[in-house]
């Protein structure tokens, strides 16, 4: 559903949308290509699965990783930042955190740092898996139980926050 009004109203404002992904590995760009119409909104997406390939292709400082790992919100923006001119995108989106099943660099599984770059710069959202607090992800209008289950659920998850937190940007 949020696909789908990612796609309906980036058509009417006759802007685009590319995505720069981590731990969701391309899920983000697949989901908005099943829309019907997502051609004309989607300019395409960067899979930096690999730390070397956020510095490669989304041109995230070499400095920024060595400062804050690659889960961080800082990675996070400037991949969103990064994919945003390489892409050639109003909109980009990045997507970076822990999937599971186990943790990283002291990051726990299900963390996740979402990042949305546009016109107007970039906003960046944190959430994480809190099963002592249900965890939520609030982006402004919008509240969204994120990051809890096994390692796909979480990647899902994460897809529908970024488009949530995308479709409060624009």
């Amino acid at each position: 559903m949020r696909a789908a009004q990612v796609v309906r109203q980036l058509t009417e404002r006759g802007e685009t949308l590319a995505f720069c992904e981590s731990l969701s590995a391309g899920l983000a760009s697949a989901t908005i290509a099943q829309v019907p119409g997502s051609s004309a909104v989607l300019r395409g997406g960067l899979v930096t699965y690999a730390s070397d390939l956020k510095v490669a292709l989304a041109h995230v400082p070499q400095e920024l990783v060595d400062e804050f790992g690659v889960v961080s919100a800082e990675v996070a923006a400037a991949m969103a930042k990064g994919t945003r001119l390489v892409c050639d995108a109003t909109w980009a989106v990045a997507l970076t955190g822990v999937a599971g099943p186990d943790s990283q660099d002291g990051h726990p599984v299900g963390e996740v740092f979402l990042a949305c770059a546009g016109p107007e710069g970039v906003e960046v959202i944190r959430a994480e898996n809190d099963t002592s607090v249900q965890a939520l992800c609030e982006v402004e209008s919008a509240t969204i139980k994120v990051l809890s289950g096994q390692r796909n659920e979480i990647r899902e998850q994460a897809v529908e926050c970024a488009l949530q937190l995308l479709l409060d940007s624009i």
